[in-house]
This record gives structure tokens, C-alpha cells and sequence, in this order.
């Protein structure tokens, strides 16, 4: 027999009212600095080509978008100017503490920002809401390299792929059989998110350019090239993955190649970075681990209406 109690939402009435709050501080946050909200479609021809992220498709053959990314770049490309939107979005995977398959995300973009700009609007951002809470959130920036040697023991630029590997190994329990950006990935989640500072906004920038994504790359003042882009981590979670965005279409079909594991390509986003997307940088920020923070709720389930269980 089934669950009776599946009709039932998985969160309080006051976890509605905080988010609903919650809503009205962002655009009340984004209407004082000029920013123009706007609205994609879920479903688009092509899914995204990052081989991390596990899309959606319909019986249509049509793609549930899993970041309105591309098509607020053909906004920009077409002259929106700077653009926010808060959107539903999906990625498949197991549900749990702080993954739900369909879950809220903000994005926006600034034309002619560095990455220093935008992460000073993130911080101003999340400082305003997660008042009354914390009144006042210190921040600290460190690049990914000190992240990884402070907080690991590991100098990323100078190990072998073999002493990665090794450190991911010993970290995990077992050989999962990744590669090195894997890796990097598990010691980052292992080792480094969990020692970083508490209620502390921490920024860290300087990413392998083997994990630029969308942004550019750039060399660093020691010579190495880096992934212009940050991550912002609280509390041992990751709440925004920023990037100076990259312009260059063709640089991104060739990255779409690589990565796009025979799905389809999104032309359309490469005809309009072929007309010229301006120069800019852009964040997207998880809504409900946002609310999470601010609520004090351990899983993603206390601040979602529905959950996926009961969807």
C-alpha cells in the first residue's frame, strides 16, 4: 500500500514564508542596482556539455535545462545588458541531505566586470540574506592552490597525476579509478571544504585551467595558467560557481567537443558567441542551500515544498 502521507509537503508553512522572503530580498536586491530580471525556457534542443553534470530528456527529445547559462548568454549576446533570473532547474541524480534532481538556482551576469567585482556582489549579496541570522559574515579569498597545499598537504601544481591519485585513494578508502580533476574533486570535497573556516564567506579562485568549464583562462602571477572562476564555500557547503566568462566561440566548440560525451552540441549558443558576447562575468548560486544556511535546516527537504520523494 502506498505511503498516505506522500499528499503532505515536506516542508513547514514557515519554511514557505522564509522563502517567499527570501525571493523578495533578491529582487529587491538586483531592482537597486539596475538589473534586469529575466526568463528562459526549461527545455531547449541541447543539453549541457559539462561531463559532471548528468542532464534530463523528454520523451520529445527536447532537454531540461540544468543552468539557464546558455541561453541568458544569447540574452547578453543579443544586448539584454546585465540580467538576473531565479529558475527551477534539473540534474539527474540520487536525491539526498543537499541534492534534490530538481532544485532552484540564481544566475546573473555584469557586462564588463572582473571577478573581483562580482564576488564583492556575491558577498554583499549573501551578507544581506542571511540577516537577521549572522548581522555580519567575514569573508576570506584564497586561491585554489593554497587551499589545496594548506588544507591538503598537496602542491596541485607540481604533483603527478600519481601522487593526486594516491591522495584521492587514501581519501575516498578506494580506488574509484578517476582522473586527476576527479581527484582533485574528492580531496577538494574530503580534505579541503570541511576544514575551511565557520561562518566565513570563503572565496577560492585560480582553478586548473583542466577545469575552466565556460570561463577563461588566464596565467597566474607564478606562471601557471589558471581557470579565471571562483567557488564560493560556507559552512562546508558550495554555494555559487563564478566565471569570467569566455568569448571566444571558437575556443568553446572545441571544449564542447570534448566534453560533450556524442550529445548534441548547442549551435545556437555558438551563432550568438559568433556575433559577440560581451565581455562579462556571471555566478550562479544555489537557492535552497542558501535557505538551508539561513533556516538552520539540515536537508534540502525542509526548505522545498515538495521534495522528490513526494513530488
Amino acid at each position: 500500500m502506498p505511503d498516505q502521507n506522500l499528499w503532505k509537503p515536506s516542508c513547514t508553512r514557515a519554511a514557505l514564508a522564509a522563502r517567499a522572503a527570501f525571493y523578495r530580498s533578491i529582487r529587491t536586491f538586483f531592482a537597486e542596482r539596475d538589473v534586469l530580471e529575466v526568463e528562459t525556457p526549461l527545455l531547449s534542443c541541447a543539453p549541457v556539455s559539462d561531463p559532471n553534470i548528468e542532464p534530463m530528456q523528454t520523451t520529445e527529445g527536447r532537454w531540461l535545462h540544468t543552468s539557464p547559462e546558455y541561453a541568458m548568454k544569447r540574452l547578453l549576446c543579443a544586448g539584454s545588458g546585465d540580467i538576473w533570473q531565479l529558475c527551477k532547474v534539473f540534474r539527474a541524480g540520487e536525491a539526498g541531505r543537499r541534492h534534490n534532481p530538481e532544485f532552484s538556482m540564481l544566475e546573473w551576469y555584469r557586462l564588463g566586470w572582473t571577478l573581483d567585482q562580482l564576488m564583492d556582489e556575491v558577498r554583499d549579496l549573501v551578507r544581506t540574506l542571511f540577516q537577521p541570522r549572522w548581522a555580519e559574515l567575514p569573508e576570506l579569498r584564497i586561491s585554489y592552490d593554497t587551499a589545496l597545499r594548506q588544507y591538503a598537504g598537496l602542491d596541485v601544481h607540481n604533483a603527478s597525476p600519481e601522487e593526486v591519485a594516491a591522495l584521492g585513494i587514501q581519501t575516498a578508502g578506494q580506488d574509484l579509478q578517476l582522473g586527476r580533476d576527479g581527484w582533485l574533486d574528492v580531496i577538494m570535497s574530503h580534505l579541503v571544504e570541511p576544514a575551511l573556516p565557520q561562518d566565513t564567506l570563503v572565496f577560492i579562485s585560480g582553478f586548473p585551467a583542466s577545469q575552466a568549464a565556460l570561463a577563461r583562462v588566464a596565467r597566474a602571477p607564478d606562471g601557471h595558467l589558471v581557470a579565471q572562476r571562483f567557488e564560493l564555500f560556507f559552512n562546508g557547503t558550495e554555494l555559487a560557481n563564478g566565471y569570467h566568462e569566455l568569448t571566444d566561440p571558437e575556443e568553446q566548440r572545441r571544449r564542447f567537443n570534448n566534453e560533450s560525451r556524442g550529445r548534441p552540441v548547442d549551435e545556437r549558443l555558438l551563432a550568438a558567441m559568433a556575433s559577440g558576447l560581451p565581455d562579462c562575468s556571471g555566478v550562479a548560486m544555489g537557492a535552497d542551500r542558501l535557505l538551508m544556511h539561513l533556516t538552520g535546516s539540515p536537508v534540502i527537504a525542509d526548505v522545498i515544498s515538495f521534495d522528490w520523494h513526494r513530488a
